[in-house]
């Protein structure tokens, strides 16, 4: 055992112990002797063995809530003087608050849980000076978020509007390179909605400091399900993520989701690529799509659409995160219907009612963000932008 050694855990149970190996060549996670059944395991991928599995790189279902970007830099601030700042460290200060079921302790804890405290969702709806307050809670929570992304972001858990109920949060706002891009997630995810897709509940404070989405990886009991990304279904590390293609993600819903909920994974699964091409989405990459379970050997079913930004409205020559048919461009009506025919198994008839859906959706949601530029013209800038990249997405993307 050595200085670096985490316990992993399943939910509230141990499962086994990760390292790195003395040389420093590889990662080594082994499952505990007592872990005998399904409810240890960490991945789908990773079934319960004597053997250790073995890994050059920290293995994807690991590295799957690493921190980045501004958070992972907040943390780094936080702990690089007193801890050091590996990969294993930054898991063990964020390990007992995690997206899915695994979490991360020292060796000897007892547990590895951490001691929440409630926010009010309407107060920080509501709250006038949202930068300051997200200032206040990367402080407060950054130590607490184990959650991947390069937006900004903290998770949190806050008293449910209008209840005594308390649920977990997921908190973004933006740097100084994406203005706006609360209000731009917020209509993107709007969309989505709009268009049928299913969607996580999802917020946008007053004044548009803030997008604030219900975590989708905790149960309505409060437990956690089993959430990995396609970067951990492909064995893919994080800086992977664009490192694939729409035909692979669609062979996973094929060998991941379970039977009965494949048909209805591969209708969102496509209209999700259709959304991304009519807002001009150019971050679908492998994390942001997922499964969840309630444990393995439980059925598996595609996780709600996430993360869904106009990019164009900052990166105007942005194209689609990962490649189909061998290109990365916004691609017509009728090569997303040969994908979907040829990779999903999708009738013509349902294709044609995805296409009509999505495209109502995107319109609609075009009125409401309209009236929002004309009240709110700190946002006019980046959602005009929006207007003119869904105009042109929708019209290229019905386009034969």
């Amino acid at each position: 055992m050595s200085a670096h050694d985490l316990a992993v855990w399943v939910a509230d149970h141990r499962s086994g112990l990760l390292d790195r190996s003395l040389d420093q060549r590889q990662y080594v996670f082994a499952y505990d002797q007592s872990a005998a059944s399904q409810d240890a395991q960490v991945s789908l991928t990773m079934p319960v063995r004597l053997e250790s599995w073995l890994s050059r790189d920290l293995h994807p279902v690991f590295q799957m809530n690493l921190p980045e970007g501004a958070l992972l830099d907040a943390i780094r601030r936080a702990i690089a003087k007193l801890a050091g700042e590996d990969d294993l460290t930054i898991l063990r200060v964020t390990g007992g608050n995690q997206i899915g079921r695994n979490r991360f302790s020292l060796p000897g804890d007892t547990a590895p849980g951490v001691v929440e405290t409630a926010e009010s969702l309407d107060d920080l709806l509501s709250y006038p000076d949202t930068e300051e307050l997200f200032h206040d809670l990367v402080a407060k929570y950054a130590l607490r978020s184990g959650v991947s992304g390069v937006q900004p972001k903290v998770m949190l858990d806050a008293t449910e509007r209008g209840t005594a109920a308390v649920g977990g949060y997921i908190v973004k706002s933006w740097g100084a390179d994406y203005p706006q891009l609360a209000a731009n997630e917020f209509f993107c995810m709007t969309a989505a909605r709009r268009s049928g897709l299913l969607v996580p509940e999802f917020h946008l404070s007053g004044n548009g400091g803030l997008f604030v989405m219900k975590r989708f990886d905790l149960a309505v009991e409060g437990y956690s399900l089993g959430f990995e990304d396609m970067c951990s279904l492909q064995a893919l590390g994080t800086a992977q993520k664009y490192g694939s293609t729409y035909e692979r993600v669609a062979r996973s819903i094929k060998d991941f989701v379970s039977g009965e909920f494949v048909q209805a994974a591969r209708e969102q699964f496509f209209a999700s690529l259709v959304l991304s091409c009519m807002i001009r989405n150019g971050d679908a990459h492998l994390k942001n799509f997922g499964v969840l379970y309630e444990r393995p050997g439980q059925p598996v079913r595609l996780a709600p659409v996430y993360d869904m930004v106009t990019t164009v409205a900052y990166i105007p020559k942005d194209v689609p995160a990962l490649s189909m048919a061998g290109t990365k461009k916004w691609w017509s009506r009728k090569a997303l219907e040969k994908f979907a025919v040829s990779h999903l198994a999708l009738s013509v008839g349902k294709i044609g009612q995805i296409f009509e859906e999505i495209a109502d959706g995107v319109n609609d949601t075009r009125g409401m963000m309209s009236a929002y530029v004309e009240e709110h013209p700190e946002f006019q800038e980046v959602g005009n932008r929006m207007l003119t990249a869904w105009n042109e997405g929708v019209t290229d993307t019905l386009s034969v």
